[in-house]
């Protein structure tokens, strides 16, 4: 939760995930009183998926926030299915639709067929950092020399500069708002 400077519109959104979560800490020890509910995370157990739980969720948190007098409710979207396109843009990839028209991707399809728009692409949402060890330990994967890689379920790909002993992840996400 943050104040933000107007509108849900490119210019006045966060970066992404993460920034939004620097905003409303810094809003928070500052004083300012939020207005804008930011949905980080939605998630449903696997056993109770096919439930129609993760749009309940969704709807809740709208209600959260109309109840608390909140303008806007705004969301960096992590699309399910962009995994298997790792190599596309997230601005390419967001544009996606179906032959119905609806978009490709299940995540933004839930959040659209909900009454959300798409806002704008978030292509660093998250930036995850780690040496050249903790990457090949987290993905299971060795990185035998700088470049970049296709990593499990990443959206995007990981850049390793082995001189630096570092990898870096951005991790691109979608701003959808809700309202």
């Amino acid at each position: 939760m943050y104040r933000s400077a107007g509108t849900a519109v490119p210019r006045s959104l966060p970066s992404g995930y993460t920034e939004a979560l620097v905003r409303a800490v810094e809003g928070h020890e500052q004083g300012v009183a939020p207005d804008t509910l930011v949905i980080c995370g939605a998630v449903v157990t696997p056993s109770l998926k096919g439930r129609g739980l993760a749009g309940q969720t969704l709807m809740s948190l709208r209600a959260a926030a109309k109840d608390a007098g909140w303008e806007r409710v705004i969301a960096p979207v992590r699309p399910t299915a962009k995994a298997r396109y790792p190599l596309t843009p997230i601005e390419t990839y967001m544009r996606w639709t179906r032959e119905d028209g609806a978009p490709l991707d299940p995540w933004i399809r839930t959040h659209r067929r909900l009454g959300a728009t798409v806002v704008s692409a978030a292509p660093a949402s998250q930036t995850m950092t780690g040496t050249v060890a903790e990457w090949e330990r987290w993905t299971g994967l060795a990185f035998p020399e700088t470049g970049d890689y296709v990593i499990p379920e990443g959206l995007t790909l990981l850049h390793v500069d082995r001189e630096s002993d570092e990898g870096v992840y951005r991790e691109p996400n979608v701003w959808m708002r809700h309202c």
